[in-house]
């Protein structure tokens, strides 16, 4: 039997997509083995399951992970591995996104998993950064997106109720958050700026890619390996704005609305003094942050 360190770690979802990576996962593995490569494969049975098979089998030599699910699945072995322990032996990910969002992707092909198989058979990878969040009690990392305020709320909306229905169950989450609608303050400042913002906003976004809730590009900028965080604002918009506006959210250019605003940067400060919904990577995390930074071609991923 190979060494561990040339054996891939694939961590499945079986809930990812509505029960389709449950499904699918089986099949989509045999060609794999089929072209040569050696799995080792476990399925995780609850949310967090998956971090603590990472951090295990990362601590038994496997460098090379496959995310078999959505983009929750990619994040929870990204930390697994990362978080607390930052990773001193390089990684790799591969991806079979069978999961209802897999925004990540998106930013290199819309053929899904073909293509991820096809970079997997190929041994093809990029260098990828990752975002690290400290917050109160730890550290978070991300490869697709941090958010606070609108897009947060949404996916709190979304994820316990109308996430089985994929995008339409995003776009109904973003019409009840319209009917929501908070805009308030989340204080920061990045880089060597001085003066701390605090201004109100629709929502900030922290972004290494350009999309999240499958098919939303609200980074049309981002660049997951330029060793930036791709930083968008949206001021307060009103309701009825916002409804005319939403549209623009799918085509990038709401970043045309004059109280939209971008900018790359390397660290962010916050100063929030209590817990806020945080979405990181499709996924709700309500948290004290303190500050973001990237870590610069952290991760290999195959595509």
């Amino acid at each position: 039997m190979a060494p561990a360190k040339d054996r891939f770690f694939a961590i499945v979802n079986p809930a990812a997509g509505g029960g389709k990576s449950a499904r699918l996962a089986g099949p989509a593995l045999a060609r794999l083995r089929e072209k040569g490569l050696h799995i080792d494969v476990i399925a995780s049975t609850c949310p967090g399951h998956g971090v603590q098979l990472a951090r295990e089998s990362y601590a038994q030599g496997y460098r090379k992970f496959l995310a078999v699910g959505g983009d929750g699945t990619a994040h929870e072995i990204l930390n697994g591995v990362f978080a607390g322990n930052p990773s001193t032996e390089r990684i790799s990910l591969g991806f079979l996104p069978l999961g209802t969002g897999n925004s990540f992707l998106r930013d290199f092909t819309d053929k899904g998993v073909e293509a991820s198989l096809d970079a997997l058979i190929a041994k093809r990878t990029r260098p990828v950064d990752l975002i690290r969040l400290t917050h109160a009690s730890g550290e978070i990392y991300s490869f697709n997106i941090l958010s606070v305020g609108f897009t947060a709320n949404v996916g709190a909306l979304t994820n316990p109720v109308f996430k089985p229905l994929g995008h339409l169950g995003y776009l109904f989450g973003v019409l009840v958050g319209v009917v929501q609608l908070k805009r308030r303050a989340f204080v920061l400042r990045s880089d060597d700026e001085s003066e701390w913002d605090t201004r109100r906003s629709l929502f900030l976004t922290f972004n290494n890619s350009k999309y999240t809730g499958g098919t939303m590009l609200i980074a049309p900028r981002a660049d997951t390996s330029d060793g930036l965080i791709e930083f968008v604002r949206w001021g307060p918009i009103g309701r009825l704005g916002l409804l005319r506006m939403l549209p623009r959210l799918y085509d990038g250019t709401h970043l045309n609305h004059p109280l939209a605003s971008r900018k790359a940067v390397k660290h962010v400060e916050f100063k929030i003094p209590v817990p806020v919904d945080v979405l990181i990577d499709g996924e709700i995390f309500s948290l004290e942050c303190k500050s973001l930074d990237v870590i610069p071609s952290a991760v290999d991923i195959y595509i």
